[in-house]
């Protein structure tokens, strides 16, 4: 399983961006899509995550303003970050947990500065 991740970058505070992640290899139905982030100095944190059914579960720092979607076709998970603040800096992660084990992206910077 390999997790590519894409979409960061360097935006002002209040501002939005949307992160992809686009998952190849043996990827099964029964599994939960999600994304971890890293600020400098933190340990990394739980953001949000979709289950099978849809389902959407956020972190209380973040949500009413991100949107974790999935195309399921395309294998891909989706990150929309609005209303971004400096405390959302960090890297960003995709993660897929299915048959009880973890794989994980390379990681996308998000900044948020004037």
């Amino acid at each position: 399983v390999q997790l590519q991740a894409s979409g960061g970058g360097l935006v002002q505070p209040g501002g939005s961006l949307r992160l992809s992640c686009a998952a190849s290899g043996t990827i099964f139905t029964s599994k939960i899509m999600g994304w971890y982030r890293q600020a400098p100095g933190k340990q990394r944190e739980f953001v949000a995550r979709i289950f099978v059914n849809g389902t959407p579960d956020y972190a209380d720092s973040v949500r009413g303003r991100f949107t974790i979607s999935r195309d399921s076709a395309k294998k891909t998970v989706y990150l929309q970050m609005n209303s971004l603040n400096p405390e959302d800096t960090a890297v960003y992660y995709c993660n897929i947990f299915q048959r009880g084990r973890d794989y994980w992206g390379q990681g996308t910077l998000v900044t948020v500065s004037s």
